[in-house]
C-alpha cells in the first residue's frame, strides 16, 4: 500500500521543517488557544457556550434561508450606492473583478487579506492579465514576495520565523538583512504606504454582511483594509455568500465571538463598517464601491449533510487547538483551508474533484476539541466522519499504509489479561532499532508514513492501584 497524499505532506513536514519553525508553528497556535480560553473566561465565565450556541443558531438559520437574505442584503447594497455582482465560481469572480478595473480605467490594486480570493486566485488571475496586484497584510505580502501559500487563516506565516523573512526582505530590496521585528514591520510599513497611496483600485473581503442595512463589516489588527480604502477612486470586496447575517444587531454577538476566538482579544484592533461609496458629503473614500458575492459550490454544500460548515466566520479557533494542525502546520492540507475546518470544507468545495481531497477527513483523532473551541458550535467531527463515510460509499478513501486489521486490537481490548500482558511489553518498542521493526513488511509500510513516537504508557494502572489503596485506607 502506498501512503495517502495527506500522510506524504504531513511525514515530509516532519522530516523538513527546521526545529525552530516547528516551535513557532506548535507554540504559536498553543499560545493563541490559551488567550482564547483565558478571554472568554474573564468576560463570560458563565455564558461563554450558550453565546456559541446563539451564534451557531444565527448562522445555521441564515443558511437556510440564503436566498432570502441575498436578496434582501443585493437590496440593501443598492440602496446604499453599491453595486452587486454575483459569480456563479472563482473564474467569474476573477472576470468580474477584471472587468471593474479595466472600465474604471485602473492598473493597480492593494489588496487586503481575503480567503475567497485565495480560493480563486485573484493575484495570479490579475498579474497574467497586466494588472498589478499587491497584499498588504503583513504576513500575506510575506507570502506573495516568497511565492508561497498562507498555512493558516488568521496568521499566514505561522510556519515561517525572523530570520527567513528578514531574508526575504533582504532579497527584495526592502533593506540589509536584519531580523528585529521592528525592523521588520518599519520596512514593510514604508513599502506598502507608497503602494496605498499609488493604487487605482482596492480590494477587501468581509468578515460578515448584514442583509437588513448591506453593511459590511471588516475586521482586521493592521489597519491595512482600511488603507485600501481611503485612497483609491473604487472599493471592490469579494465575499462568500455564507457571510451574511439578517441583522445589525448579529454583529454584536458575532464580533464579541470572533476576536476572542481568533486571537484572545476582545475585539480587534480594527473594526470598519462599510455601508457604501462615498457620499456628497464625504470628503474622502472610494468614488464606486463593488460588491461581488462568489458561490463557488457554496450552495451544493448547502444540498449536503455537511452544510454546517458554512458557518465558519473563518476565526483560526480549531486550527489552533488541532493537535495535528499544530504537528503538522497548513500546508500539509493541500488547499486554501488547513486545519479541522479545511478537513471537511476543501473536499466539499472541490466538487468533482473530492476523490483528490478525500483523504483530508482522516487527518483528525476526532478528539473533538475543534468542536470545542468553535465560535459558532459546527459540530467538525461529526462532519468529519460523514465525510469518510462519503469516500467509503464512493470509492474514494485510501487504505492507509500498513494500517493493520482491528481484529487483533479487538482482541486485547476485550481481554484485560492480554491488554495488561501487551502494556507491560511496551516499554520494549522504545530498544527495538528501527531495522528489525521493518523485517516485518506491514511495519515497514506503517514507518514509511509516520514517525513512531516513544512508548510513554503503562503507568495509569499502577497509579490508579495505589490511589485505590489509598482511597480504601
Amino acid at each position: 500500500m502506498t501512503p495517502t497524499k495527506t500522510q506524504q505532506s504531513i511525514d515530509k513536514f516532519a522530516r523538513d521543517i527546521d526545529a525552530e519553525v516547528h516551535d513557532s508553528v506548535w507554540g504559536g497556535a498553543k499560545k493563541t488557544s490559551e488567550a482564547r480560553y483565558a478571554a472568554l473566561e474573564r468576560d463570560f465565565p458563565e455564558t461563554a457556550d450558550k453565546l456559541r450556541e446563539t451564534a451557531g443558531k444565527i448562522k445555521q438559520h441564515t443558511l437556510e434561508n440564503l436566498d432570502k437574505y441575498l436578496a434582501q442584503a443585493e437590496a440593501s447594497l443598492q440602496a446604499n450606492g453599491a453595486q452587486v455582482h454575483f459569480a456563479r465560481d472563482g473564474d467569474r469572480a476573477n472576470e468580474i473583478i477584471l472587468d471593474i478595473m479595466k472600465q474604471a480605467g485602473a492598473t493597480r490594486m492593494v489588496k487586503a487579506k481575503s480567503m475567497v480570493s485565495e480560493e480563486t486566485e485573484l493575484a495570479h488571475f490579475l498579474e497574467k492579465n497586466g494588472m498589478s496586484c499587491v497584499e498588504t497584510d503583513l504576513g500575506e505580502f510575506i507570502v506573495q514576495i516568497d511565492h508561497d501559500h498562507p498555512s493558516h487563516i488568521v496568521k499566514p506565516i505561522i510556519h515561517k520565523n525572523r530570520r527567513q523573512i528578514a531574508k526575504s526582505f533582504e532579497r527584495e530590496g526592502l533593506g540589509e538583512y536584519d531580523d528585529d521585528p521592528e525592523t521588520i514591520c518599519r520596512r514593510a510599513r514604508k513599502f506598502l504606504r507608497d503602494k496605498f497611496l499609488h493604487a487605482d483600485v482596492g480590494l477587501t473581503g468581509a468578515n460578515f454582511v448584514s442583509a437588513e442595512s448591506g453593511r459590511l463589516t471588516i475586521v482586521t489588527n493592521e489597519g491595512n483594509a482600511r488603507f485600501c480604502m481611503a485612497a483609491n477612486r473604487v472599493h471592490i470586496a469579494i465575499v462568500g455568500i455564507e457571510k451574511l447575517v439578517p441583522t445589525d444587531r448579529d454583529l454584536g454577538l458575532l464580533l464579541n465571538l470572533i476576536g476572542r476566538s481568533g486571537t484572545g482579544q476582545q475585539l480587534t484592533v480594527y473594526s470598519q463598517f462599510i455601508k457604501g461609496p462615498r457620499t456628497e458629503g464625504q470628503p474622502h473614500g472610494p468614488e464606486e464601491m463593488h460588491v461581488v458575492f462568489v458561490d463557488n459550490k457554496r450552495t451544493e454544500v448547502l444540498a449536503t449533510n455537511c452544510r454546517d460548515i458554512l458557518r465558519c466566520i473563518r476565526c483560526g479557533a480549531c486550527l489552533n487547538v488541532c493537535p495535528v494542525y499544530r504537528q503538522a502546520s497548513g500546508h500539509a492540507y493541500r488547499s486554501v483551508y488547513p486545519g479541522p475546518v479545511g478537513a471537511v470544507l476543501s473536499p466539499l468545495l472541490a466538487g468533482s474533484r473530492f476523490p483528490e481531497l478525500a483523504d483530508l477527513p482522516k487527518a483528525s483523532s476526532l478528539c473533538g476539541a475543534c468542536n470545542e473551541v468553535c465560535p459558532v458550535n459546527i459540530p467538525i467531527p461529526d462532519l468529519l466522519l460523514r465525510l469518510r463515510d462519503k469516500a467509503k460509499r464512493e470509492g474514494a478513501k485510501k487504505a492507509s499504509a500498513g494500517t493493520p486489521g482491528m481484529g487483533m486490537y479487538a482482541l486485547l481490548a476485550s481481554q484485560p489479561t492480554a491488554w495488561r500482558g501487551a502494556m507491560s511489553m511496551g516499554k520494549a518498542m522504545n530498544m527495538t532499532p528501527p531495522a528489525v521493526m521493518n523485517i516485518v513488511p506491514a511495519a515497514a509500510a506503517w514507518q514509511s508514513a509516520r514517525q513512531l513516537p516513544p512508548w510513554r504508557g503503562g503507568k495509569f494502572r499502577s497509579w490508579m492501584k495505589t490511589r485505590k489503596h489509598a482511597h480504601d485506607a
